[in-house]
């Protein structure tokens, strides 16, 4: 009977064309369904669109690994201070599904808000300590809204694996804390930093820069580029490598920097020299887009 259900599967999303084509749902209860048919390991990828080289190879390092992948696209609302930048986000469903087509992604999962927040909903995720720090601090609420949708997407998809970006660190961070307090039954897999040929950590807000901000900001991977150098040179005391990376983002008059900053890996706390597994983390506003990166100092 499985292995029917497994047939009828692959023939449900493969084209006459014989390339696979993901199936495209919008509700739960239609997740839930197609999901059913289905047998063998599920890797999940939860994005909000506008898909890029890095959104894909989430996707690869699934597909290598599980039997079937799915792929949420969905703009979270939830985890947004700014509703502004709410409102710039892009856009491109379309675009995303003939990409995740081309990587054989078997399912889209692409619910409206009042789908995922229906009317009456009242229950939100808080995972306190890491997120209070960074990220908490300069975007109220926003760590509320990834724990609470992610958990959420965890519970609907319910696969085996998960994967995430490692530019996102504080959020790597955030899905791995809310997995084990909660007991999720999945594995969160952090998959590294994709970068364009420049050194630019790729994001869906890049397509925002203009031409001399996306120049300018260059030196947001340069700067953890220079600190790495000087760690690798035996500089282990914090003061001195924040200095470091203040100093290279300073030569960028456009760039205004939110945190600049080296910190214990896993807590994310403030450090006086290094002895155990560091990272570099970066937040900073150019040309009115937002970035974030970071990078290691130590193996983790």
């Amino acid at each position: 009977m499985a292995g029917r259900r497994s047939r009828d599967f692959r023939r449900a999303v493969r084209k006459v064309t014989g390339l696979v084509q993901p199936v495209m749902v919008r509700t739960v209860a239609a997740l839930r369904e197609l999901l059913g048919a289905g047998t063998g390991s599920l890797g999940f990828v939860p994005t909000m669109g506008a898909l890029h080289e890095g959104h894909l190879e989430l996707v690869r390092r699934s597909r290598a690994q599980n039997n079937r992948t799915v792929v949420s696209v969905f703009v979270n609302p939830s985890q947004f201070n700014n509703p502004d930048d709410l409102a710039r986000y892009p856009r491109t469903e379309q675009a995303d599904v003939t990409l995740l087509a081309q990587e054989s992604v078997d399912i889209v999962f692409a619910p409206d808000a009042a789908e995922m927040y229906p009317e009456g909903f009242s229950t939100w995720v808080t995972v306190e300590g890491v997120t209070d720090v960074l990220e908490g601090v300069h975007r109220p609420g926003h760590f509320r809204g990834v724990a609470t949708v992610v958990t959420l997407l965890l519970r609907m998809v319910q696969p085996h694996r998960a994967y995430l970006g490692e530019k996102d660190w504080q959020q790597l961070l955030v899905v791995r804390q809310l997995a084990r307090d909660l007991h999720l039954d999945v594995e969160i897999v952090g998959v590294p930093t994709v970068r364009a040929a420049d050194g630019l950590a790729l994001s869906s807000r890049n397509v925002r820069l203009s031409a001399e901000a996306r120049r300018g900001a260059l030196v947001i991977s340069a700067g953890i580029a220079a600190v790495q150098r000087a760690f690798a040179s035996g500089e282990h005391h914090i003061a001195a490598l924040e200095a470091t990376l203040r100093n290279a983002l300073a030569t960028e008059p456009l760039l205004r920097t939110e945190y600049a900053v080296v910190v214990h890996a896993t807590t994310l706390r403030t450090l006086e020299q290094i002895s155990g597994p560091a990272r570099v983390l970066v937040a900073a506003e150019i040309g009115g887009v937002r970035l974030i990166d970071n990078g290691p100092l130590s193996a983790e």
